[in-house]
């Protein structure tokens, strides 16, 4: 079916392009009010502005280019399955809710405030989150190339993920995951994957105080630790090869660590059973 072309015009109001479909927007503008853009499926939009609330709700099968989103358009894209954004630029929070299919590129968001929550199958290559708290809550099968993100409390309740080339400064990043591959990746912050599950860290380097602590199956494989690191892997079941020093590791629970050199080994009167963890220093 070809595609009707809406090109260079503005709308404004309640729902003003409510139910299209096989459409394409060009140069299009929704200047206020709210739901400009809703209950809608195939749509492809380029050179795009909207300043209106909630303007890309329930759309199925759309194709974002170059298209800019004010900070007055929070809320702007939730229960939209098949998307595909690419070259565009977000000053607006709580984005992307309860999706399916969702995958971006060459996309920076200024304010990432509870965006990306209840996505499942998320693909981001080359993107920027700034600011805000908990992006990608409850997201399930996330793979991600290149992302950069200063957001706090990044990446809860995740299942099913694989990263690589991220920089990543938060707090309290990794918390409840399950099944999580980092690669290659500079996490930085707090409390890093508490009470995850199978979380597995390739060549990446950690820092922030306590992390990796209360972790089942957590895998570390040819990782570096900043200064700062310390009282790592409590209560956790570790395998890990570390590169380097690290500060201190306190009460694992079981497995093995690796390392090059310890500041301190701390086991006390609470630590966890089996207490059988093997700590073996190679002092290179």
């Amino acid at each position: 079916m070809a595609f009707t072309l809406i090109n260079d015009e503005k709308f404004g109001g309640e729902r003003p392009l409510f139910g299209i479909h096989h459409t394409r927007l060009e140069n299009v503008e929704i200047t206020d009010g709210e739901s400009g853009i809703k209950m809608c499926h195939d749509l492809e939009a380029n050179n795009c502005c909207f300043y209106g609330k909630y303007p890309w709700w329930h759309v199925n099968n759309s194709h974002i280019t170059n298209c800019y989103f004010d900070a007055k358009s929070r809320s702007a894209i939730w229960y939209s399955n098949n998307m595909l954004m690419e070259n565009c630029v977000i000053d607006g929070p709580k984005f992307f809710r309860e999706m399916k299919h969702l995958e971006l590129n060459n996309v920076r968001i200024t304010d990432a405030d509870e965006t990306f929550w209840n996505v499942d199958n998320l693909k981001l290559s080359n993107v920027e989150l700034n600011g805000g708290t908990y992006p990608f809550m409850g997201c399930k099968n996330i793979l991600i190339n290149n992302l950069i993100s200063n957001s706090l409390y990044v990446f809860q309740y995740v299942k099913n993920v694989e990263i690589h080339n991220a920089q990543i400064t938060t707090k309290d990043a990794f918390w409840e995951v399950e099944n999580v591959t980092v690669y290659d990746s500079e996490l930085n912050g707090e409390y890093l994957g508490w009470h995850s599950k199978n979380l597995k860290l390739v060549r990446c380097h950690i820092s922030g105080e306590q992390p990796l602590c209360h972790a089942q199956n957590l895998v570390l494989d040819h990782c570096t630790f900043d200064s700062a690191c310390d009282r790592a892997f409590e209560y956790s079941t570790v395998d890990a090869v570390i590169d380097g020093h690290i500060a201190s590791i306190k009460n694992p629970t079981s497995g093995k660590i690796v390392v090059d050199s310890v500041g301190e080994v701390i086991i006390d009167q609470f630590v966890e059973q089996p207490n059988n963890c093997t700590i073996v220093v190679n002092n290179k």
